[in-house]
């Protein structure tokens, strides 16, 4: 994989060496108080020791992402992207340097404070266990789903995750999740190839959701909570018609194959 030409330019902080076979890449920008206190909650349940928490920055501004800060929090890495590109950009970076760096399995989960990631260690059994693709879900017994928007609730229940389920020949819940996890296996197989700038937006999680059985790898779900606010913004990078839009035409190209290799 190093030797791979890769597109995405970023600078990396290493505030410690590796020290799992797992890594938590965190995508992020601009996600202010709400990821240090995800942050908190993980040192808390005591993720940081499980798996190195990787920092996946888009290029924030709001003063989250100070070193001296995300040392105190349990952070392994910071990677700051410079290069051009959206979440899929940020997470080929966090896979390029976790690949780079060795590591068994790596974990996804968003930034905005919305995910039990106290529930790191299911994703980190199932990889033991040998699964290739552990997709969380708050749909499934165990899971819970706290004031998610109706038209969200609609749209993952009705369209994406039986469309992607289809693609997949297999049946998966909760598809538009990013609280999720992928073997070394699955990650390096020839006929995957994440790392391709091909993936800049929304693109990499809707082809990583169907390839892995497609491919005869093994994949499951877990049980989560994805809680939204009460009241006030929802925390989402994914808003109106074209927001939705966008969404709707990654899933359809991911369904027909245009992102295999």
């Amino acid at each position: 994989m190093k030797n791979q030409p890769f597109d995405v330019q970023y600078t990396l902080a290493e505030f410690a060496p590796r020290r799992s076979d797992y890594c938590l890449l965190i995508p992020v920008i601009n996600e202010g108080a709400r990821i240090l206190t995800e942050l908190g909650r993980a040192q808390k349940a005591g993720v940081d020791r499980l798996a190195d928490i990787i920092l996946c920055d888009g290029g924030s501004t709001d003063g989250s992402m100070k070193p001296e800060t995300l040392k105190l929090y349990g952070v392994n890495t910071l990677l700051v992207k410079t290069s051009g590109g959206r979440q899929g950009a940020q997470l080929r970076m966090g896979l390029h340097f976790a690949l780079a760096r060795g590591y068994k399995g790596v974990l996804t989960i968003d930034g905005n404070n919305k995910d039990s990631i106290e529930d790191v260690p299911k994703f980190i059994a199932k990889l033991r266990e040998g699964y290739d693709f552990v997709q969380g879900s708050r749909f499934i017994k165990g899971g819970r789903a706290v004031h998610t928007p109706p038209a969200r609730w609609l749209g993952v229940r009705l369209v994406h995750a039986p469309v992607i389920s289809l693609a997949a020949r297999h049946w998966f819940t909760d598809t538009t999740n990013a609280y999720r996890a992928y073997s070394r296996e699955y990650l390096t197989h020839p006929a995957v190839q994440p790392l391709r700038p091909v993936f800049m937006g929304y693109e990499l999680l809707a082809y990583l959701s169907v390839r892995a059985t497609q491919l005869g790898l093994k994949a499951c779900e877990v049980p989560v909570t994805r809680a939204y606010p009460a009241a006030g913004a929802t925390p989402t990078k994914i808003k109106g018609v074209k927001g939705n839009g966008e969404l709707m035409r990654v899933l359809l190209a991911a369904a027909r194959g245009k992102y295999d290799p």
